[in-house]
């Protein structure tokens, strides 16, 4: 059977990707931490997995791009099983580098800009008149950084909503600068994004 679609899509790498995704969500699904922790972080997931998969044909994304949502994917994943907290990888970069905090929380929010950072460069590219070039790497920085504010503002509005049910979604560790040191975290991984890999993900969009 033809992997490609009728516009001649390759569609091997999004479709081994997701085959690769589904063991990790299952994983993730069966006995988490927190339930409600599982599904406030693996809602992104739920989300964009889907809407991937009926944009594919219309309008596929660049290799770079699939590949790195599907990285970003499991570290929501394995964030939403464990809570960011208690993720077994970060308590044992903890105490071998000794460390006040489990850090996995902060490459969650590194990848956070990074990754929302290339797909809207991606997406201003095709769709927008904007080029590489300076305005369009401060609008996806800017872009990039109102994101992670919204994010936690939604985290700060599910404790507050939710009556403390929901601590461990907001994963502050006992930081009270938690909010403002992930989002510097997040600006900094859109920036490393786009200095990384854009060059590669131009000359990708043009073989789209």
């Amino acid at each position: 059977m033809s992997q490609n679609n009728q516009d001649g899509t390759d569609l091997r790498l999004p479709i081994g990707l997701a085959a690769a995704l589904l063991p990790v969500l299952i994983w993730s699904w069966i006995a988490p931490h927190e339930r409600l922790t599982w599904w406030m972080e693996a809602l992104p997931v739920l989300i964009a997995v889907p809407l991937l998969a009926l944009t594919i044909q219309r309008f596929p994304l660049t290799p770079l791009l699939y590949c790195l949502i599907w990285v970003h994917c499991v570290i929501l994943l394995v964030g939403a099983h464990y809570t960011y907290a208690l993720v077994p990888i970060g308590d044992w970069a903890r105490d071998s580098l000794g460390l006040s905090r489990n850090p996995y929380d902060r490459l969650g929010h590194l990848v956070q800009g990074l990754v929302p950072a290339l797909v809207a460069r991606e997406l201003l590219i095709r769709l927008t008149p904007l080029r590489p070039g300076a305005w369009l790497f401060s609008i996806v920085t800017l872009s990039t950084l109102g994101i992670s504010a919204g994010y936690e503002l939604i985290e700060w509005l599910s404790v507050e909503i939710l009556d403390g049910d929901a601590e461990s979604f907001l994963g502050q560790q006992g930081d009270v600068w938690d909010a403002q040191k992930d989002m510097a975290i997040a600006l900094i991984g859109a920036i490393i994004g786009q200095f990384m890999f854009a060059k590669h993900q131009d000359r990708a969009i043009k073989i789209l």
